[in-house]
């Protein structure tokens, strides 16, 4: 008797052939690790990818562009030029400047010969101009002016970051009086008089500090990356903390504790690595407040000092000429807002690359 439904007889021709599934269909059911997925969900972020782009540019320009152009130049970022500077104004040239390598407006070639054995005066390119009174080459001075906003980022995230991380760790994990001792810190360091403490620094050590480069770092590096690391770890140490809260009641904690693991072993190996990515995330956010922070204290005469290259202090001279030459605040300016919106978006980017709700 019939049903009404006919059976279906699927013979070996009429199997569908591996071949013949789409590839997005297989690439669906293939199983994917967990930094493949954060990978996969951050490169569907465009901004973000375009951050990371340029970071990588900024960074390249800096330590690798900024010998590299000095080198085809023929001059340093600390080069005093004379002729840098209008002799009727006195206003930095503009850009793309071929100016006159003379020691003063008054000297002639023929003076220039007889001293320097035969050579003669020539020229040299300054391709934004000069920078200020001194006629240093703008161009080079935002190069090398990179690499020291960079330098003091990082180190001092590195710094924050790591001293947030210890304390956080401790006071989440063990709570009770080492909690509130680290709590306590925390309030005091978040309500200190930072800036009054910077002058007083300046004034009584600020030379000597300025002067420990580690034969690498430009002047004025460590001391910033130092005092943003002592007043900067609270806001990593709060984050952590609150993680760790919430983790140390997780069963994984508590089998970790019943196997007689130490407490320095259950941070290390079952707390950290929960903590990568938002130590990661919060890392690039605070590159950003930092790059803000140095050229806040180098515009106010209290970072980078001169001769050493930086965008605050690069910012400090631009307001004498912004009728004249407005480009000597553009530059620097648009250098710090395009920087520290790569990292925020950077950061932005891998905060939602981290989340295991998202959708892949």
């Amino acid at each position: 008797m019939s049903t009404g439904l006919d059976k279906v007889d699927l013979t070996a021709t009429d199997a569908v052939p591996v071949e013949a599934v789409p590839a997005d269909e297989a690439q669906a059911v293939k199983a994917r690790g967990y930094w493949e997925l954060v990978f996969i969900r951050f490169r569907r972020d465009k901004l973000a990818v375009a951050s990371v782009f340029f970071i990588v540019f900024l960074i390249l320009a800096a330590f690798v562009g900024g010998p590299v152009f000095s080198r085809i130049l023929g001059h340093g970022p600390n080069h005093i030029y004379a002729f840098g500077v209008d002799q009727t104004t006195l206003a930095p040239v503009g850009p793309w400047s071929h100016i006159s390598t003379a020691d003063y407006p008054g000297e002639t070639n023929a003076v220039y010969a007889s001293v320097h054995h035969g050579q003669h005066l020539g020229t040299t390119l300054l391709p934004l101009g000069g920078d200020g009174a001194l006629g240093h080459d703008l161009f080079l001075r935002l190069l090398y002016g990179a690499q020291t906003s960079l330098e003091v980022a990082v180190f001092a995230m590195l710094g924050s970051v790591g001293l947030g991380i210890i304390m956080g760790l401790l006071a989440g994990y063990f709570r009770g009086w080492v909690d509130t001792v680290i709590s306590r810190l925390i309030e005091i360091v978040m309500v200190f008089p930072f800036l009054l403490f910077i002058i007083a620094l300046d004034v009584v050590a600020g030379p000597q500090l300025n002067a420990v480069t580690f034969g690498v770092l430009a002047h004025g590096v460590f001391t910033l990356a130092l005092i943003f690391s002592v007043f900067g770890w609270f806001y990593p140490a709060r984050i952590i903390r609150g993680v760790v809260l919430s983790l140390r009641e997780k069963e994984f904690v508590e089998a970790a504790r019943m196997t007689g693991a130490s407490d320095f072993r259950i941070m290390r190996s079952h707390l950290l690595p929960h903590l990568v990515a938002p130590i990661i995330v919060y890392a690039t956010l605070i590159i950003a407040s930092n790059i803000i922070a140095e050229a806040g204290l180098s515009f106010l005469g209290l970072g980078i000092q001169l001769p050493t290259a930086s965008w605050g202090n690069l910012l400090e001279q631009a307001p004498q000429y912004y009728l004249t030459q407005p480009w000597l605040m553009v530059w620097p300016g648009l250098c710090i807002l395009l920087t520290t919106l790569a990292f925020n978006l950077f950061g932005d980017g891998l905060r939602d690359a981290f989340d295991p709700r998202a959708r892949i």
